[in-house]
């Protein structure tokens, strides 16, 4: 399947800022499952900086915007060719060894509800353990956007019952680790469903990593493991190591709050 994305994010200053530095998480991944076709990233008044690969295998590419600046708009455009290969991660390049994926982040703290959910799951094989654990984060979280924010914990969005994708993939990574499971985060994109159901164009989803396979993608807040409808963009331990785009604006004080405004759009046609 090809999918064309646009997505454009713009942040507005009430006062002018000195100047705004951002790293950017914005390039697909490179693995068997999806290949850029084009793809471009601009930042409006922007200068490119660094690019480099770190340890997870994520392009990472700095960004500069001189001041005094009082808007700045994040614009990317592409076309990824993506195969469905049943949520396995095959022929990408990482150094990070998966055991530091059972590091815990604020994000994914351990509470006793967390391991009340699933302490008492068995399986067959680690396979079958990481499905029972997205199956039970899906019926314990209802998709409901609103009820979250960009801060709330993963034992936060359990007691509340509801929450948004990056929640489930909070919850699953801190259920993962009850069980040694190493898991992470990751940032990417998904096409419309076919049945019209709400989804977040900009999306996030889970990695576990199970011997014999590797990583393995668990999309709770969808009930499935990722096929051709999503585009990888990168990983980390929870959602602030995978952002998209993370940034510093000089001169931005509480008296002079940032607004942010994101559009996605992400459309699939068949080869």
């Amino acid at each position: 399947m090809r999918l064309t994305v646009d997505h454009v994010t713009t942040y507005r200053y009430s006062q002018p800022v000195r100047s705004v530095v951002q790293s950017h998480r914005l390039t697909p991944s490179v693995h068997e499952g999806q290949k850029s076709l084009d793809w471009d990233v601009l930042v409006s008044d922007g200068v490119p900086g660094g690019s480099y690969r770190d340890g997870a295998g994520d392009r990472v590419q700095g960004w500069t915007v001189a001041g005094p600046v009082t808007a700045i708009t994040v614009s990317v455009r592409g076309t990824v060719e993506t195969e469905d290969t049943s949520g396995v991660l095959r022929g990408y390049r990482e150094s990070v060894a998966p055991g530091a994926y059972l590091r815990e982040t604020e994000a994914t703290a351990l509470g006793a509800g967390l391991r009340d959910l699933v302490a008492g799951i068995a399986a067959a094989d680690r396979l079958e353990l990481a499905h029972a654990l997205a199956d039970a984060v899906a019926g314990a979280i209802a998709y409901r956007p609103g009820v979250t924010h960009a801060h709330t914990t993963a034992a936060e969005a359990l007691t509340l019952g509801e929450g948004v994708c990056q929640d489930h993939a909070h919850v699953l990574i801190a259920c993962a680790r009850v069980h040694a499971i190493p898991a992470r985060y990751v940032s990417g994109y998904l096409s419309a469903t076919e049945d019209g159901a709400p989804h977040e164009a900009a999306h996030a989803w889970a990695e576990l990593h199970v011997p014999g396979l590797g990583w393995v993608g668990f999309d709770a807040a969808n009930r499935c493991c990722p096929d051709d409808r999503y585009i990888r963009l990168g990983s980390g331990s929870d959602a602030r190591a995978a952002a998209p785009i993370r940034g510093i604006a000089r001169g931005l004080t509480s008296a002079a709050p940032e607004a942010l405004d994101v559009v996605v759009a992400v459309l699939a046609s068949e080869q």
